[in-house]
């Protein structure tokens, strides 16, 4: 199965493309760095690894809205919430199982949810 990984996170504890100020000292940031390569180096050798990256910041974000035949433009994202999309993966998974595993190994998901969603084909079929 094919899953799509959403990382959520509060900008204000990440600095593009992964760890910052977590309020934590640079020994936390670079643990939590080197964890996130091993997991990737994982997932790359085992094939789970699909793609993936890691997002600008929130603030640099635009919504785009056709309301009455108008585009509505609005900088930064349109919910008002602590977490942010951050960044995803996509993973290449024998299970469910699997994919919450890896979801639960991913440094970010101390700080903010990690969401899992199936990704389905173009007729509607699920990868």
């Amino acid at each position: 199965m094919r899953f799509l990984m959403l990382i959520h996170d509060n900008p204000r504890r990440w600095e593009h493309p992964t760890f910052a100020q977590h309020g934590s000292d640079p020994a936390d940031i670079a643990r939590w760095q080197r964890e996130l390569d091993t997991l990737l180096s994982e997932l790359e050798e085992s094939g789970e690894y699909v793609s993936g990256l890691p997002l600008a910041d929130p603030a640099r974000t635009r919504t785009v809205r056709v309301v009455d035949d108008e585009m509505l433009v609005v900088d930064g994202p349109y919910a008002e919430t602590k977490e942010q999309l951050a960044g995803y993966l996509v993973l290449e998974c024998a299970s469910w199982e699997r994919a919450e595993q890896i979801a639960g190994r991913f440094p970010s998901s101390r700080f903010g949810p990690i969401e899992l969603r199936p990704i389905m084909t173009a007729s509607g079929a699920e990868m």
